[in-house]
């Protein structure tokens, strides 16, 4: 598996979203995700706009649900042809294994499918105070990710802090998929488990998800070469 950056286009409409891929014209298409914000606001249409434009696409809706459910959600979501999908972890192995079933078409294809161990703006104490998950946060990220191991699934979404770990666990080919990318010289924002693109890819990232550092750069598409050359 090939390293790559992925753009996350947190915009909250079609006009905004494709004025900023314009941006980068005709050279390569970056790697987006498209999130709950853009997806709740402009449907499976912008999706398949994005498609027909040549970028691959992470659909981050990270379902959570009984497993029919996620099961009869995957099948519908399998029809627009993304790249990645997720789901959370905590929604247990039989969601995780349902929600594979669902997103495996007839044929046989399907899209990658990873599931969310801990958002990166939760730290310890949190996980302890308010999940009340009385296992230290590695602790529980391992179990996260050998239980969608367990379950078929192809990866996780984890913090670069931990991606070292989950490839120790599960395997150098189970993907981590890593947000809470900032620059040296960048704010932390809302994360809590942060790093930088080149230290990403020293801790084992697959991928790496990048948002604001490039969206709300001054010039998205010079920060968005800064990170593959980092990273790649």
């Amino acid at each position: 598996m090939n390293r790559d950056v992925i753009i996350a286009c947190d915009f909250s409409s079609r006009q905004a979203t494709l004025s900023f891929l314009d941006r980068f014209g005709e050279g390569r298409k970056p790697f987006v995700k498209i999130g709950m914000e853009l997806f709740y606001g402009e449907g499976p249409s912008i999706v398949r706009e994005i498609k027909a434009r040549g970028h691959r696409i992470f659909l981050d809706l990270k379902l959570h649900d009984i497993p029919n459910t996620v099961r009869k959600a995957m099948k519908v979501l399998s029809a627009l042809d993304v790249d990645l999908v997720n789901v959370h972890a905590a929604g247990t192995v039989a969601m995780m294994k349902a929600a594979l079933e669902g997103l495996t078409r007839e044929d046989g294809t399907r899209p990658l499918l990873i599931a969310v161990t801990q958002l990166t703006s939760t730290g310890d104490e949190a996980l302890r105070n308010e999940l009340l998950i009385g296992a230290g946060m590695e602790e529980t990220i391992l179990r996260y990710a050998r239980n969608a191991r367990e379950a078929g699934l192809d990866g996780v979404v984890c913090s670069p802090l931990e991606a070292g770990i989950v490839k120790e666990a599960c395997g150098k080919d189970f993907l981590t998929v890593t947000p809470g990318i900032r620059f040296a010289d960048s704010a932390s924002d809302d994360q809590v488990r942060i790093t930088t693109p080149a230290r990403a890819r020293e801790l084992g990232s697959d991928y790496i998800v990048v948002g604001r550092p490039v969206t709300a750069a001054p010039d998205p598409v010079a920060a968005y070469r800064r990170c593959l050359e980092e990273f790649v």
